[in-house]
């Protein structure tokens, strides 16, 4: 078994050429087998297996750096720097994470869990390298989802600025790539780098700056190469914003991929390989179903099924039927999604209500805002966005929603603890950042029916309102006390005497069977 000679980061570096395609079917085997027990990201890190080994192959870890974004496609990577045999226990207490986390290997460089931050957090170790007169590689890996979210673009026009290498290598497995467009880039690509040609170049415009009206030539020049490129070349977008862009190029052929590193790392400046890659490859049903597969529960490997029939609908489900209601009964709702049209339950009103439907990518301070100009425009927007994607939005929440006290609904999934995705992911801020700004009121259900009532009556409430509820299963006890949803105004379940319980939202269930324990 070739996967069993590694053991320590760069120890794939002994491997056989030969045996790579083995090593990257012996790696895809093992995360079948070891997801299918624990869950986890599946899709996503079998689409990265031949990408993250060409990089471990040309970088020498960890002084080089690879930050990824989100990092929940970083399974490879903890492989092939020595952590195979903690999978074990991934994604559970004691264990590995299912991130990036430096306190685990000094191989992760930057602890990530959201989208859209790698290319930032690489230009930071880029200048930091440079300040600090050190020499090391740094590769940060996006998604195409990634370039959804505006803090990419933030970065990349600061990263165009860069006299020194930086390498951004884009992980496009959503895209078809023409074949004649391709092969066109990739010539071009091959002359852009060479070095003799990155030397002629600048000694062509250098001679030309110091002859008579040279700088009109050159301007002339570039305007030219411009026109050219923009018939040929894909990425015409990066190259105008003076990061060099390579590819695409096949990001399940490694010896493509090396090759291309090899000639990205001799850009003096930052630069842009785009990889294509399939999510879910060499596992038909992650292939047939990437989205089940992004984030999957522990499951049957012949069928791809889950192990556990979910035996009762979640607080997502109950979203899901309630919003569709609502839209049928008013017609001024609407939703906002950031990317998580399935997670949080949104699909089926996507398909019944298109025109009211808004998917933003991964944007969750460009939905908020949207959302208020909706809500200014007389339209009634429900805002739904995980617990933890939401702190993002804060600024806008402030500013955009509650200081003009605009009628937006913030459908908040997954409150509370979460679990396995651990502290990136945990949705515990929002109770406090939102109960502390102003025109803003905050509700949390404590079943499914309660859960309906209030998405009900926020929606008929003329202000900024939250509904904050649980990730998985949506409680239906306590049916006999649907009390009527009164603002501002709390609800005694039970009397007794000697001991006053508490509780809010999700937590009532707890403080019923502490009740239950006392009175035994």
């Amino acid at each position: 078994m070739i996967l069993e000679k590694i053991k320590q980061a760069n120890d794939i570096k002994r491997i056989n050429p030969d045996d790579y395609a083995l090593l990257a079917q012996e790696i895809r085997s093992f995360l079948i087998r070891k997801i299918s027990v624990t869950g986890g990201h599946l899709g996503s890190n079998l689409g990265v297996v031949e990408l993250t080994m060409a990089m471990h192959l040309e970088l020498n870890l960890p002084e080089d750096k690879i930050v990824y974004d989100v990092g929940h496609q970083s399974y490879t990577h903890k492989i092939l720097t020595g952590r195979r045999d903690d999978f074990v226990h991934l994604r559970q207490y004691g264990g590995i994470s299912g991130f990036p986390k430096h306190r685990e290997s000094d191989c992760d460089a930057f602890d990530t869990g959201h989208s859209s931050t790698a290319v930032s957090a690489g230009l930071g170790l880029v200048k930091a390298r440079d300040l600090l007169h050190e020499k090391y590689h740094v590769i940060s890996v996006v998604g195409d989802g990634a370039l959804t979210g505006g803090m990419v673009y933030e970065a990349l026009n600061n990263a165009s600025k860069l006299t020194t290498n930086f390498i951004i290598i884009l992980n496009d497995n959503n895209m078809s790539i023409s074949e004649n467009v391709g092969g066109i880039s990739g010539y071009l690509q091959s002359i852009r780098t060479a070095e003799g040609y990155q030397n002629l170049k600048l000694n062509i415009q250098k001679g030309l700056m110091k002859m008579p009206k040279g700088a009109a030539v050159v301007d002339s020049l570039k305007r030219y190469k411009s026109s050219i490129k923009q018939l040929f070349v894909p990425g015409m977008f990066f190259e105008d914003m003076g990061i060099t862009y390579l590819g695409p190029v096949d990001g399940h052929d490694i010896d493509a991929v090396r090759k291309m590193i090899r000639e990205a790392r001799k850009v003096p400046h930052a630069v842009i390989i785009h990889v294509c890659t399939r999510k879910g490859r060499g596992y038909a049903p992650a292939e047939r179903h990437p989205a089940r597969f992004h984030g999957t529960d522990p499951f049957d490997i012949e069928t791809g099924l889950p192990l556990k029939n979910k035996a009762k609908a979640s607080y997502t489900d109950v979203f899901s039927t309630v919003m569709i209601r609502l839209a049928a009964g008013n017609d001024k709702v609407c939703a906002i999604t950031a990317a998580m049209p399935d997670g949080t339950g949104l699909k089926r009103f996507a398909s019944l209500y298109a025109d009211r439907f808004f998917d933003v990518g991964i944007a969750e301070e460009h939905a908020v805002t949207f959302a208020a100009g909706l809500a200014a425009g007389g339209m009634v927007p429900v805002v739904s966005i995980y617990s933890s994607f939401l702190q993002r939005a804060y600024d806008q929440i402030l500013h955009d929603v509650c200081i003009q006290n605009l009628h937006v609904v913030f459908a908040i999934d997954r409150a509370g603890i979460v679990g396995a995705d651990g502290e990136t992911h945990q949705g515990i801020f929002d109770l406090s950042y939102l109960s502390s700004i102003p025109n803003m009121t905050v509700m949390a259900p404590k079943n499914k029916w309660e859960f309906a009532d209030m998405m009900k009556f926020a929606v008929y409430f003329d202000a900024p309102i939250a509904v904050r509820y649980p990730r998985g299963a949506a409680y239906d006890g306590l049916t006999e006390l649907r009390a009527k949803i009164e603002y501002a105004k709390s609800e005694k379940l039970f009397e007794g005497k000697g001991i006053i319980l508490l509780a809010v939202g999700s937590l009532v269930v707890t403080d019923v069977n502490v009740r239950e324990l006392l009175l035994e």
